[in-house]
């Protein structure tokens, strides 16, 4: 399984419905257990700053990302942004294998 990222920023309709913040995350959560049954969710977060809202998780491919994504528009984001992570210690022997190539001095 791969890890992404997920970066929400909701429209402006959607954060107005701040008393149901709870209820419409337990829907969108719902909706991505359906479509997606093999995204395992690591950890959700609230943010302040650009995105309201960051997901990590994991996935088998990007297609399975995408919908993630999809959904999320689809349930009041007015963003959503998927990025792949790499585990440091896979991004470290990345560096070594092409610095051996002497692709990096």
């Amino acid at each position: 399984m791969k890890t992404f990222i997920l970066l929400t920023k909701l429209s402006s309709e959607t954060s107005k419905q701040i008393q149901d913040r709870a209820k419409l995350g337990r829907a969108w959560l719902d909706q991505v257990k359906q479509k997606c049954p093999e995204v395992k969710f690591i950890s959700h977060y609230a943010l302040l700053g650009e995105y309201d809202f960051l997901d990590i998780y994991e996935a088998p491919d990007e297609e399975s990302a995408a919908k993630v994504s999809m959904i999320s528009l689809s349930n009041g984001a007015f963003q959503a942004q998927s990025l792949i992570a790499i585990p440091y210690k896979r991004f470290l022997e990345l560096t070594d294998e092409i610095s051996k190539q002497g692709i990096l001095v």
